[in-house]
């Protein structure tokens, strides 16, 4: 998802459902282990910037040849990045390659999809083998799923899921081990999406992978502290793309035997729509831009669109207001504090303080 709404004058409950045509244009342990308790040295470790210089660095980029992918690598590179693109259509990795300067030495494109772990591993290899040592991986491609969980079919949960949440897992094993061994710094980013955070606009299969890498880049973050790794999820709004066209990449083995909404083409009405919302939806360069600023503070949130914040506010205020109101038992309440993390509230504590100077 990505846009700045407030030019178009409609309800915060009808642009979510008007969301579902926008994207279609674009461990708790035992015993705490991999936990922060609270007084922890995890927990008190002091905020670390493993990137917070970027000139001279390696980002590797999936999806980075359109869209907010594209946009990031532009603004990467424009700050002294060696950039690593993958794309899936020629078409797309021409247009990046001109943007990006046709001569520009510090940018290499290489073709990948994320789903295949192989592949993966031979595009880091081949990465590291032009620039070296990866420092900055970027978890951004993904594809927008026309499919509510209502109507969904096993094989848009395949497609839908095997990229968006299974692309960022194959990116975290294949590349975090190898970021972690240089010992230079480094950090991960995923791209989320304000769908991410809250649901709306029927797409619920997309919803659901963006949840989950919400929560994935949550549990990293905690997980390295200390190791000199940053960690960011980032869940923008809308921004200009190309996933409307995600169903020209979906595999023949996962298209639909019988003809659903999340497989036919986008009708004149939905096109039209997603023109509208294209025409306010925010730069993708801008977008690369402020990710990186979110990047170099080592923010575990970065959050571009502010027209989101009411509906996430109220998603949280509708989870605590669902909590019992009687006391947990002492025993449980004890065993809870072994799962706890104040991962949040120090996060929570650093960037009021940063909107205070």
């Amino acid at each position: 998802m990505g846009s700045d709404e407030s030019s178009v004058q409609v309800s915060r409950r009808g642009f979510l459902v008007g969301s579902a045509v926008a994207m279609t244009a674009a461990g708790a342990g035992t015993s705490g282990a991999g936990s922060a308790a609270p007084g922890s040295a995890a927990a008190n470790a002091p905020h670390v910037t493993p990137l917070a210089e970027v000139k001279g660095k390696v980002a590797f980029i999936t999806g980075g040849s359109s869209g907010i992918g594209l946009g990031m690598a532009r603004a990467f590179s424009a700050a002294g990045m060696k950039v690593v693109i993958t794309y899936r259509r020629d078409d797309h990795r021409d247009e990046a390659l001109k943007l990006l300067g046709t001569n520009n030495a510090g940018v290499h494109a290489l073709k990948l999809d994320v789903t295949d772990r192989e592949g993966f591993a031979r595009a880091a290899d081949e990465a590291e083998k032009v620039f070296g040592k990866v420092h900055l991986l970027a978890n951004n491609a993904g594809v927008g799923v026309r499919a509510g969980v209502a109507e969904a079919t096993f094989k848009d949960w395949d497609w839908g899921l095997g990229v968006n949440l299974g692309g960022v897992i194959n990116g975290v094993t294949t590349l975090l081990p190898r970021m972690r061994a240089h010992g230079e710094g480094a950090h991960v980013l995923t791209t989320s999406s304000s769908a991410g955070l809250i649901a709306g606009g029927r797409v619920g299969i997309y919803s659901t992978s963006k949840f989950a890498v919400t929560g994935l880049m949550e549990s990293l973050r905690e997980e390295v502290e200390g190791q000199n790794i940053g960690v960011s999820v980032y869940c923008p709004g809308f921004v200009k793309s190309n996933l409307i066209e995600s169903e020209k990449m979906r595999p023949a083995d996962l298209m639909n035997e019988v003809a659903k909404p999340s497989t036919l083409p986008p009708s004149e009405a939905e096109l039209a729509m997603m023109r509208k919302f294209m025409d306010v939806a925010m730069d993708p360069v801008a977008a690369g831009e402020q990710v990186l600023a979110g990047i170099r503070r080592n923010d575990l949130y970065i959050l571009t669109h502010q027209e989101f914040e009411q509906a996430v506010r109220e998603r949280m205020e509708a989870l605590l207001a669902s909590f019992p109101v009687e006391k947990a038992p002492n025993a449980r309440a004890t065993l809870a504090k072994r799962f706890v993390t104040n991962l949040y509230a120090r996060e929570r504590d650093r960037r009021l303080a940063l909107r205070k100077t």
